[in-house]
């Protein structure tokens, strides 16, 4: 099933050293995107920031947001629990008990 999330990107929050050139002439930029457990007060439960190194993270580097956004469609799966199996109880589990 398909999903959707709208976000926006705040570009000028984008510093340059972190846009990589490819050998196909195109640039990227590594993003990280967060769907959180609870919406901000306009409604948004969804953040970009830029990638880290694991040099970054190691070192405990601050992160840099440069988005955030709403879930839009078919995330509605994602807030129900799946279901917890259980095993069929069998009378013959219980022969032991002395009463």
């Amino acid at each position: 099933m398909s999903k959707l999330i709208h976000a926006s990107i705040c570009v000028s929050d984008i510093p340059k050293e972190v846009i990589k050139s490819h050998t196909n002439g195109k640039k990227y930029l590594a993003v990280d995107i967060w769907i959180n457990d609870e919406e901000d007060k306009f409604g948004n439960n969804v953040s970009l920031n830029i990638s880290q190194s694991k040099e970054d993270r190691e070192a405990k580097t601050r992160k840099t947001y440069i988005g955030n956004g709403k879930t839009k469609f078919g995330f509605d799966e994602i807030s129900k629990p799946a279901p917890t199996p259980t095993a069929p109880v069998n009378d013959d589990d219980f022969d032991d008990v002395p009463f």
